[in-house]
């Protein structure tokens, strides 16, 4: 483990970076002790404060965690996709916000990265996701239902497509795609919305997945495509004209 560091730099985020340079590599396997604080401090001479402030980092990032007794400390974390998700997400909406991706970059990349899962979900669903799916249907179809509402029953029923693929890798990259980019499409494109239509083609989409019919299910989300991004065409050309 690298221990040198540059004096002029943040001296506990270049002792996290080690660490989890550690982690990774496998020189530090899950469930290995971390050296103690007072260890840590003399590989690295740093102060208490410094150390206790790099392994606050490595918490906040689920790659360790801490015991206390005798036999405590802190140790490597198994990682897993569920809490790797939500750090993806924020990560995925942090990066559309600050860069000003464009809406038709954002919509080519979601909907590319669905059409390359819909396969393994047509032919890996089970009942459970398609009930998911139909539920979500029959909810956005609720008289009254807020627009808060429809997004979110839209973002959970493209969830379950893609968490039907039973591919835990696809589905953590896709947790940005669906979760964070989904809302953003949905709050651009909310007042050119034709509910009725998006119902239409989620229940097309739920009966080709249903069938096993993954050309169907890649024309549908080809059309969920074009019609997302006419209606953002329609929104962005009524704000122009203001």
């Amino acid at each position: 483990m690298k221990t040198k560091l540059d004096p002029s730099a943040d001296l506990s985020a270049q002792i996290a970076a080690a660490i989890r340079d550690a982690i990774i590599d496998g020189t530090l396997p899950v469930d290995e002790r971390l050296p103690s604080e007072i260890e840590l401090c003399e590989q690295f001479d740093v102060s208490r404060s410094t150390v206790r402030e790099a392994l606050k980092r490595l918490a906040a990032q689920s790659l360790i965690r801490t015991q206390r007794g005798a036999t405590g400390g802190a140790f490597v974390k198994r990682l897993n996709y569920a809490d790797a998700y939500a750090q993806q997400i924020t990560t995925s909406t942090l990066l559309l916000s600050m860069n000003e991706v464009d809406f038709a970059t954002a919509c080519e990349a979601r909907f590319t990265l669905e059409r390359a899962c819909a396969p393994l979900s047509a032919k890996r669903r089970t009942p459970d996701h398609l009930a998911t799916m139909r539920a979500e249907i029959h909810r956005q179809g609720q008289i009254g239902l807020s627009d808060e509402a429809f997004c979110a029953s839209d973002v959970a029923f493209h969830r379950a497509l893609v968490d039907a693929a039973h591919n835990p890798v696809l589905s953590y990259q896709l947790a940005g795609a669906v979760e964070a980019m989904q809302p953003l499409m949905n709050m651009i494109t909310f007042t050119a919305r034709d509910r009725d239509k998006i119902i239409r083609l989620h229940t097309d989409l739920a009966n080709a997945i249903e069938q096993e019919n993954a050309v169907e299910a890649d024309r549908v989300l080809q059309t969920l495509a074009s019609e997302t991004n006419a209606m953002a065409d329609t929104v962005f050309t009524a704000r122009a004209g203001r």
